[in-house]
């Protein structure tokens, strides 16, 4: 349970959801965690959880000055940061792509997409004078592939362009050993998720080989092996997990 011994993680979204269990995973693995939310009463809640190796900041992602006020925190308190996980992230409204409204489609890429790169810009100079890191990208199978009911365009827009800033941030930064790897999740027992799927009901396991949703804090475990030395040479790639449900 040491695995992340030494690693100053940034986790976003980290309130509920896949983010909470990203965080309840890290400080188990001996990190220091930096939970960011823009739900302040449950990203507290969460840190009274978690104790004195965790720190919360409010936190808009798609604000520039708000990530540089996360980095400026997350450093005064823990030292350099050498892990980043992108995680925050919302669905927005099902809409099919001639109702899909301008605002909806904006803030869908506000938050998926220019929050990650925000994100990747803010700390990568942490990680430069850390002497490298992890930057592990939230993205989703709907940025693998444009089906299994995905909400609208905007989402799989938004998640297939994690996908290719990821491989473009690790070619351009392998050198300074920062390594940057994105995560596609399929169906994920998280409040988001589990809201999304009640309308289609049964057929949405039936979509998976497994035959059921993942467990959040499955999904943690990959994210806690590619923000570990464990992955030391494993940069730019995606990272299915998804019950097989891209197989199909």
């Amino acid at each position: 349970m040491n695995r992340l011994a030494n690693k100053v993680a940034v986790i976003t979204g980290a309130a509920q959801g896949m983010g909470a269990a990203h965080a309840r995973r890290f400080v188990a693995e001996g990190a220091k965690v930096i939970l960011t939310d823009i739900n302040a009463e449950m990203g507290g809640a969460l840190l009274r959880e978690l104790g004195p190796n965790a720190l919360f900041v409010a936190h808009d992602v798609t604000e520039p000055a708000s990530w540089a006020e996360v980095i400026r925190q997350g450093e005064a308190k823990f030292g350099k940061i050498n892990v980043l996980v992108n995680n925050a992230g919302i669905i927005g409204d099902i809409a099919n792509t001639r109702s899909i409204t301008d605002a909806n489609y904006m803030k869908v890429i506000a938050v998926n997409q220019h929050g990650v790169f925000y994100g990747m810009q803010a700390v990568i100079p942490s990680m430069l004078q850390a002497g490298g890191g992890s930057i592990v990208n939230i993205s989703s199978i709907a940025g693998i592939v444009a089906c299994h009911g995905a909400p609208n365009v905007a989402y799989v827009a938004s998640k297939f362009a994690v996908r290719g800033m990821t491989k473009f941030v690790a070619t351009e930064y392998g050198r300074y050993n920062i390594r940057v790897n994105s995560v596609h999740p399929g169906f994920i027992k998280t409040p988001m998720m589990v809201a999304a799927t009640d309308a289609v009901g049964a057929g949405a396991t039936a979509m998976i080989p497994l035959a059921r949703m993942a467990d959040p804090d499955e999904v943690s475990q990959l994210v806690v092996f590619l923000a570990s030395d464990e992955s030391s040479f494993i940069t730019a790639e995606e990272h299915v997990i998804d019950g097989g449900m891209t197989a199909q």
